[in-house]
């Protein structure tokens, strides 16, 4: 079993979030989460999940979201404000983390090394441990100062991974698109999944006779 971080920040895509919650559990993966003020009105608005009252009240909504039964399934919840929490420490040994929404505010704060809540200072411990951290964009157009930002993680360390579905397995549903999403942030923490069609390769043979002239 794995232990892994998954943050929430702001910026749509809740649904990437709840679905990798999910299949890390179902996986019987331990998770650390913790999920910011504009991450739970995201969550709210696109899911439905309210997040209200104290952590303990949260943690319980959020797993009835998941249709958690079982109190033996790995999930604990951190405050954002909680810098004292066990995922703010580089003692802390865990397998990697992802924060999916990452807003671009979120972006900015780890870029700058500006730990200023419990998200950027897990995701600052993350790289200077040397540990996997996946970070979700969702966001377009971009601007300057968004690429630079993401050029500066990257530099640090960090995994790039906007939340682009492509087409090529032929979704049908929003949820075939979320999981491609998924599926390639589960491929980069090494957790083994089937939860989309990859590509095969069918049908290549047709275009390389294409003339391109």
């Amino acid at each position: 079993m794995s232990t892994f971080v998954i943050a929430i920040s702001g910026g749509s895509g809740a649904p990437y979030a709840l679905r990798l919650l999910e299949v890390l559990l179902s996986g019987e993966q331990e998770v650390k989460a913790v999920v910011s003020p504009a991450g739970e009105k995201i969550l709210d608005i696109e899911c439905g999940v309210r997040l209200r009252g104290s952590i303990i009240d949260k943690q319980t909504t959020l797993r009835k979201a998941l249709r958690i039964d079982s109190s033996e399934v790995g999930l604990e919840l951190y405050d954002h404000k909680n810098l004292a929490a066990p995922i703010s420490s580089g003692s802390f040994a865990c397998d990697g983390m992802v924060i999916v929404p990452c807003s671009g505010g979120t972006m900015g704060r780890i870029a700058n090394g500006i730990s200023s809540d419990l998200i950027s200072r897990a995701a600052d411990v993350a790289l200077k441990e040397r540990r996997r951290l996946i970070v979700v964009p969702r966001e377009t157009p971009v601007s300057e100062i968004h690429l630079r930002n993401m050029l500066a993680v990257t530099r640090a360390g960090a995994i790039v991974l906007p939340a682009m579905p492509g087409f090529y397995h032929k979704p049908r549903t929003i949820s075939d698109m979320v999981d491609m999403i998924v599926s390639r942030i589960l491929d980069h923490l090494a957790v083994e999944n089937h939860i989309f069609e990859r590509w095969k390769g069918e049908g290549v043979s047709k275009f390389l006779s294409i003339d391109d002239e």
